[in-house]
Order: C-alpha cells, then structure tokens, then sequence
C-alpha cells in the first residue's frame, strides 16, 4: 500500500507542478515565473541555513544532556526536507516546503507521528560496539583459557553429550 501511494504521489506532484507552472506562467509571464522559481529556492536555502543550524543545534544538546534526542530529529529532518522542497523548482512544492519550515506545523507533524516511533536506549556500558561490527557487546565477561585449562569431556559430567544450539 505504502509503495503504492508513493508511486502515485511520484507521478502525480511533476504533473501538478508543470499544470501549475503553465497556469501561472500564462498569467504573469515566462521571466516572472521563472524568476519566482530562484527566489524561493533562494528563500528555501536561507531558510534552511538558519533552521537546519538551529535544529541541530537542539539535536546536540539533548544529545550533551543524556536526553533522548527523538522530537530534535523529528525537527532536523522535517528542516531538511522542507529544504530539499524549497530547492525543488515548482510552486506546490514550496508551499508544502514552507510549510514545513512554520515550527507550529512541525509540532504537529511530530505530534501526529509520535506514537508511531519506537525510540531503543542503548546502554553505553553493556551496549554493541558499533565500531567494531560482530564484537560482542560491551560489559561482557570474556574467559580466556589455556591449552591446559580444558580437555576431553568428562563422563561423569551430567552436561556429557548434551548438544546446546
């Protein structure tokens, strides 16, 4: 379902926008229209300047106080995305990008997607190592033994010829 609406929506904005461009391009003119185009653009990067920067900057310090960081990027990328919108040439996808730049709307974006995201904690201490990918995680006792340290199973053991997983 989800692969069928963004199909639709991927054909279906470039029509509207060009129908949109026409319409507005026979009333005002080519050269209007198209300067309109680049002041958006222009107005999308500023904007995105300066909400990305302020957007991240709450990302970094939830992050610096230990908190969990999920509303701060939900903001950052609805920022981005209404960046990338802006950037795009077309006039449906400025008014959306605009939108998305209104941090009321974004409020309520986050608001209404909220319960939706799962946010995990990892714990630092016992947590994966994500630099090392495979390692086990951290905190974990590791048991180094010698060649002397381990032999033949012992038969009387009450773990002799179990197989474990």
């Amino acid at each position: 379902m989800i692969r069928l609406v963004l199909f639709a929506a991927l054909v279906a904005v470039p029509i509207a926008e060009i129908a949109v461009l026409l319409v507005v391009g026979s009333a005002i003119g080519a050269l209007p229209t198209i300067g309109l185009i680049v002041l958006t653009a222009i107005i999308g990067a500023a904007l995105l300047r300066r909400q990305g920067t302020a957007a991240f900057g709450r990302l970094q310090a939830d992050l610096q106080a230990n908190r969990v960081p999920a509303a701060a990027i939900g903001h950052a990328l609805t920022v981005a995305v209404a960046g990338v919108l802006l950037l795009t040439p077309g006039f449906i996808t400025d008014a959306v990008g605009f939108l998305l730049f209104v941090p009321a709307v974004r409020s309520a974006l986050w608001r209404r997607i909220r319960s939706s995201i799962k946010v995990h904690r990892l714990d630092p201490e016992t947590g994966p190592d994500f630099r090392h990918p495979g390692a086990p995680p951290r905190g974990e006792r590791t048991i180094d033994l010698d060649a002397d340290d381990y032999g033949p199973p012992d038969p009387s053991s009450p773990w002799h010829g179990r197989r474990d997983g």
